[in-house]
């Protein structure tokens, strides 16, 4: 996955195609399959399995996990099957599986940046409203996830958060990055 490709995602406006129930908003699967296709024609998804299941059962209550491979990348995400109050379901039926796997499937979407600033609690898409240099974040973000000692994480994770200059959904993404790294080098 290039710098090009992951600035297309990241930058494409998905509001016409979202839907809010409650307080959450929620991009439409199916158009997100299509764009992700139009972006990879290569694009594929996984439905992790657990035994026989096709999630992993929790105290009784159900978690899926989808991966999305985009250019070639991996990216995997999980979501609790919930009712329409965002609750986990227990003891989930078949109907209630198929729709968080379809809701998880979309999520990892957003990994590799198609509609991820819906996840951040943002209106728009980077580069819409914000004037924090795209190119700049994505350098900052690659050289966290590349940062080989504790150490060089924690500077690089500096200079990145102050180039975020308070936008929230890039401050969001780099202590993201920044914790995910630091587990991995623990």
């Amino acid at each position: 996955m290039n710098k090009e490709q992951v600035l297309s995602l990241l930058s494409k406006n998905v509001n016409e195609h979202t839907e809010k129930k409650g307080n959450l908003t929620y991009l439409s699967w199916a158009w997100a399959w299509a764009e992700a296709l139009k972006a990879d024609p290569d694009a594929s998804y996984k439905i992790e399995m657990f035994g026989d299941k096709c999630f992993m059962d929790i105290n009784g209550t159900a978690m899926v996990f989808v991966t999305v491979t985009m250019f070639g990348k991996p990216m995997t995400c999980q979501l609790p099957v919930m009712d329409y109050k965002n609750k986990a379901i227990p003891n989930p039926d078949a109907f209630a599986v198929n729709t968080a796997i379809m809701r998880c499937m979309t999520k990892a979407l957003s990994l590799h940046g198609l509609g991820l600033y819906i996840y951040a609690g943002e209106d728009l898409p980077e580069g819409e409203g914000s004037d924090v240099d795209v190119n700049m974040m994505i350098d900052h973000l690659a050289a966290i996830d590349t940062a080989s000692t504790l150490e060089e994480l924690k500077d690089v994770y500096g200079y990145a958060y102050a180039a975020c200059d308070g936008d929230k959904g890039w401050l969001k993404k780099v202590i993201d990055a920044k914790e995910k790294r630091k587990g991995a080098l623990k």
